[in-house]
């Protein structure tokens, strides 16, 4: 560094002496970043220079408030969100987030595609598809997959196929040393090798999948040349069809954030794939109960194919929506499930849709504690399923009999009393 740097090195290395800096994002499917400043319960650094929808942090515990359990904001480093403006005049019909967990590009790249096309997030490690999953549930999003599928499995389903497709890299991390202390000691230069071969290989895969004309935007959190720019060079050399649009660095001592670099790239015009969208298993039963709460539970409806899974699990699936294969985590929207008489639905339903529901139990920010400690609320609502919601935005879902709402959230998503 001290080389590349060169009379900036000083400065480079002052700035580990400094804490991290922290960043939200505001979620604009559900409020727009005017809106959040508005209401924000705690302090806000001013914006984010890349990010238009993002703000710097100064306090703490941002993610227990009960705006985020309402998937208002995600808490993401500020230097990750550059990706945001890169790909920000891109076609995103058909996108993919290759090495997607824990979402942060996912959530952004969703929000600016506003539940059009098709987004396809996948995370090879399950465990980390699991949180993906979640992100993507607490947000909102009703047009994205979640798998959890190798690069070369997907690149052997989806030729030619993504106009976009994101490749946030596993990388040696020398960016996150401040906010992720051991990444300190896992540093190596055998590891800066390994990390540049298995960069190299989803590179490989991400450029079959690319469609004629489409865009790969491949980002890191570090500054090693061999998993940067060389990375882009070796890629250049190996896919003639490709051209390097736009490239950029961020070090820590340059800007209000800590280290990531970016590089969007652009295939020739050429092939593009159509696939069959998915193959949904339709259950009369099931879809009858589905429409009769959603009668009674929505004001406007929602629309989709519906399909049905073994086990009573319904789903609201895209149109367009491709079959993903793989081990599959999400398809669309989960909307409930049926038990062969009656249909109860999900949690994911109130995140993507409760702002629909006919009956709304709102409450305040610290009345909203009670509902995400599990707590049972009382209301002057009609019996039925109603969405419980922090002032106009759901939380979750709840079930009112007699002027008693009875606590529907998840009991993993609690908070701890």
């Amino acid at each position: 560094m001290k080389e590349r740097l060169g009379s900036d090195f000083p400065a480079f290395l002052a700035s580990y002496e400094k804490p991290p800096y922290k960043g939200l994002r505001v979620n604009t499917l559900k409020l727009s970043a005017e809106k959040f400043a508005a209401r924000a319960p705690f302090p806000l650094g001013g914006r984010v220079p890349w990010e238009e929808n993002a703000f710097y942090l100064t306090g703490e515990k941002t993610g227990a408030d009960p705006y985020h359990f309402a998937g208002l904001y995600y808490l993401q480093e500020p230097s990750a969100m550059a990706v945001g403006e890169m790909i920000a005049g891109c076609s995103k019909e058909r996108v993919l987030d290759l090495c997607a967990a824990p979402g942060g590009k996912t959530t952004q790249t969703a929000a600016q595609m506003k539940g059009e096309g098709i987004l396809l997030a996948n995370e090879i490690v399950y465990a980390r598809a699991k949180a993906l999953s979640q992100n993507v549930e607490r947000m909102g999003i009703t047009n994205c997959a979640v798998t959890s599928a190798s690069p070369e499995s997907l690149a052997a389903r989806f030729p030619a196929y993504f106009d976009l497709i994101l490749v946030d890299a596993p990388c040696s991390g020398e960016g996150m040393f401040k906010k992720e202390p051991n990444a300190v000691p896992e540093w190596s230069e055998e590891n800066v090798a390994m990390c540049a071969a298995r960069q190299r290989e989803i590179l490989s895969r991400a450029a079959e999948m690319t469609a004629g004309g489409g865009h790969i935007l491949y980002s890191t959190c570090t500054f090693s040349e061999e998993e940067d720019e060389w990375q882009i060079e070796d890629f250049l050399k190996r896919h003639r069809g490709f051209t390097l649009v736009r490239e950029k660095k961020l070090y820590p001592h340059l800007v209000r954030g800590e280290g990531h670099f970016c590089a969007l790239l652009q295939r020739e015009e050429g092939e593009t794939r159509r696939l069959r969208p998915f193959a949904a298993v339709r259950n009369a039963r099931a879809e009858s109960a589905f429409r009769g709460f959603a009668e009674d539970f929505f004001r406007t409806p929602v629309t989709g194919v519906l399909h049905t899974l073994g086990d009573g699990r319904m789903y609201l699936v895209p149109a367009d929506m491709p079959d993903p294969g793989g081990s599959l985590l999400r398809l669309g929207v989960e909307l409930g499930e049926f038990d062969g008489k009656v249909f109860k639905p999900a949690h994911a339903l109130a995140m993507a849709f409760g702002d629909r529901a006919k009956r709304k139990l709102s409450l305040t920010r610290a009345e909203s504690e009670k509902y995400l400690r599990g707590e049972t609320l009382c209301a002057d609502l009609a019996d039925g399923w109603c969405a419980v919601c922090v002032e106009e935005f759901p939380l979750g879902l709840g079930k009112c009999v007699g002027g008693t709402v009875k606590n529907h959230l998840p009991k993993g998503l609690r908070k701890i009393k």
